[in-house]
């Protein structure tokens, strides 16, 4: 249960009403406060729709970071929006091998991806030879929507789990494709 009301339109100033077009219990929470709700929102549009970092290797980051971090709410809602830019159910098993240290199918420039977003969770940063590795595929400002990118879901999840928002009950159908090890 989260340690924060869900807030509906008619609880918030008209100003900030759109900020609940998403109508999902992050964006519900968030709102709370709501100058904060718009930065936040502010950083996670310019993300999904204005990088120019290629939108399935965008969203294969994030994916990693949910699944690392065991984020349910993260992963399962990822998951969906992954597959509306390009990501496939083989991407995602391929995620969850290279996790485990399986091989996969993914090709390198994902891979390399992926294993840049597990340093950033685990070691807080990527390594020298994982950030060349990814360097010789992306320019420069890629490589700086990458990191950005994985370093504000990581903040995400940190979210989610402090303040305890549940996951709304569509998303669950996905954890029963992929269910995440560890998570009840």
């Amino acid at each position: 249960m989260a340690r924060l009301p869900y807030l509906e339109a008619d609880q918030v100033a008209p100003e900030y009403r759109d900020m609940l077009k998403r109508n999902t219990n992050l964006h519900k929470l968030l709102v709370n406060s709501p100058e904060m709700a718009r930065a936040f929102n502010g950083i996670g549009g310019y993300i999904r729709f204005k990088s120019k970092l290629d939108p399935r290797l965008r969203e294969l980051a994030i994916l990693q970071v949910g699944w690392m971090e065991k984020s349910e709410y993260e992963f399962t809602h990822h998951v969906k929006i992954g597959k509306e830019f390009g990501v496939t159910d083989d991407d995602i098993a391929g995620l969850i091998a290279e996790t485990d240290g399986e091989p996969s199918t993914l090709e390198p420039q994902a891979k390399a991806i992926l294993k840049g977003a597990r340093e950033m969770v685990r070691e807080l940063a990527m390594s020298d030879a994982t950030f060349a590795e990814i360097r010789q595929h992306l320019s420069d400002e890629h490589m700086v929507d990458l990191v950005l990118t994985i370093a504000f879901y990581c903040g995400v999840v940190r979210v989610l789990a402090t303040m305890k928002i549940d996951n709304e009950p569509y998303y669950m159908e996905v954890l029963q494709q992929y269910p995440i090890p560890g998570v009840n």
